[in-house]
């Protein structure tokens, strides 16, 4: 059950995203708007499920972190992106962290039932791995969106700028990732052994998406060049 400090901080942080996103509406920036909406939709997510009665069962650490991820990406929104020269980098680092942790219970459940090792050299290849797969899927997305932008004409509501920041996100990426493993960070572990298919799902899907998008990523970035 979630500690009365844990959901004090939970809520305090939804409201910094509904104040993120008052200020949005009020400048009229869209991409902003449209972050700040989809990152408090996800911050109150685990909440909303309980009271639906199906409890997510990852505890309070899933809602908090959540919630942090995605105040820190909507302030940036706003403008630090573009002002303040870490705040992309430890953004990604906090988001990355989230995925790698998920990522680091699953595989310490399901790696043995998929007849692997769980080992921790293997653990941690599979938690990078798999963290860095969603990170190439995110910057495939913010491309998307621009071209999507671009296309018709219409503020983007995700930002890509350009290929050297793509790199410096993907290394954030892996340093979250990293920082996980490091720090033995077992905070979703429980929920992972009392779901083990949902654990080997997690596995086997990132597993999925990590070729994907490095093949589209290959495609995206490489391509240009070979046909040049």
């Amino acid at each position: 059950m979630p500690t009365a400090p844990a959901t004090a901080l939970v809520v305090l942080l939804q409201a910094g995203i509904l104040a993120v996103l008052a200020v949005a509406v009020r400048r009229g920036n869209v991409a902003a708007t449209v972050n700040a909406l989809g990152s408090f939709a996800l911050a109150v997510l685990p909440t909303t499920l309980a009271w639906l009665g199906r409890p997510v069962a990852l505890g309070p650490e899933l809602p908090l972190w959540l919630a942090a991820a995605g105040l820190f990406h909507s302030v940036g929104m706003l403008g630090p992106y573009d002002s303040v020269w870490w705040w992309d980098h430890l953004t990604h680092t906090l988001s990355a962290a989230l995925v790698a942790a998920l990522v680091y219970a699953a595989a310490l459940v399901a790696l043995p039932t998929l007849g692997l090792s769980a080992d921790p050299v293997t653990v941690a290849a599979v938690t990078v791995a798999l963290t860095f797969g969603a990170g190439v899927l995110w910057e495939l997305v913010e491309i998307l969106a621009r071209a999507v932008g671009e296309r018709y004409g219409v503020e983007p509501v995700l930002v890509h700028y350009g290929w050297r920041d793509t790199a410096a996100d993907l290394v954030f990426d892996v340093v979250g990732a990293v920082l996980v493993v490091a720090l033995d960070v077992r905070v979703f572990l429980g929920a992972a052994g009392r779901f083990p298919g949902a654990s080997r799902l997690l596995i086997l899907g990132g597993g999925a998406v990590l070729a994907g998008s490095v093949v589209a990523g290959l495609l995206v970035w490489v391509g240009p060049s070979l046909r040049g």
